[in-house]
């Protein structure tokens, strides 16, 4: 039987975790598939199309696209997978830190959403996929701020959908809760440590390490992906596991305060 044939797909953040299962499973359904890593000889999927990019720096992130371009010819699909994790009280980071996390997080997206559009603008067709989390529309205590980086990123997506429609292009968001990757063990630390919240960020760091034990695997997040990626008609949200969808409709049904006291137990935090 042929191989399905769906078009060139670029990946960010594809040497690890989501992003690595996320190229493989794309590739498996039918992209040609070039993933990127701040590496140089980071190694990819079998199949994968491997490339070095910084999204935080412009000329580094035309310097792919150019690349990609050259050797496909177009972009059908972008996945802005790249990201970094800051845990630790929000009074702890410096305005420094929280800016350098929204330019990978936040403006990262952005970089690589504005470089791609004008092909895609030409093609007349094309989807682009943001990775947020749940994260991105529930409280995340002791992530405040990369919490706030996933809700800056769902603001832009839906709105950048609303706006390239009437051109052929799709945004879609795909939200993963915890999931069974390094994300824990390679998380910023904050740039400064408060005796005031030690005792409850010790709870919680055990729960969400707890949480990340039983999360889903990178192949059920990279399942939604391509389920967003290949849709006729696709959605705006796509939560990613069973307890993203749990907590998808937890937040749109159950009352403020049931939800609050619920969050907080989880996280061991005093209810």
């Amino acid at each position: 039987m042929a191989k399905i044939d769906r078009g060139t797909a670029l990946v960010t953040g594809a040497s690890s975790g989501i992003g690595y299962a996320a190229a493989k499973a794309l590739q498996a359904a039918g992209f040609d598939v070039f993933g990127t890593s701040r590496h140089a000889g980071a190694e990819g999927p079998e199949g994968v199309t491997m490339l070095t990019c910084d999204v935080t720096d412009d000329s580094s992130v035309a310097a792919l696209v150019e690349e990609v371009m050259d050797d496909a010819g177009r972009i059908d699909l972008l996945v802005n997978n790249a990201g970094v994790g800051l845990f630790g009280g929000a009074e702890e980071s410096s305005v420094a830190q929280a800016r350098a996390l929204f330019d990978v997080n936040m403006f990262g997206v952005i970089r690589m959403t504005n470089a791609v559009l004008p092909i895609m603008r030409r093609q007349k067709s094309g989807r682009i996929i943001n990775l947020s989390s749940a994260h991105g529309f529930i409280p995340a205590p002791y992530f405040a701020l990369y919490a706030a980086t996933k809700h800056a990123v769902e603001g832009y997506s839906q709105s950048l959908d609303h706006e390239l429609r009437t051109l052929g292009i799709r945004v879609t968001l795909v939200e993963p809760a915890y999931t069974r990757t390094s994300f824990d063990g390679n998380l910023i630390k904050p740039d400064r440590s408060l005796d005031a919240y030690a005792s409850a960020l010790a709870g919680v760091t055990v729960a969400v390490e707890d949480a990340i034990r039983k999360g889903d695997t990178p192949e059920t997040v990279a399942e939604t992906i391509v389920k967003a990626a290949t849709d006729s008609e696709p959605k705006l949200r796509y939560p990613a596991g069973k307890l993203a969808r749990q907590v998808s409709l937890l937040r749109r049904f159950v009352p403020a305060a049931a939800f609050d006291k619920s969050l907080r137990k989880m996280l061991r935090l005093p209810v």
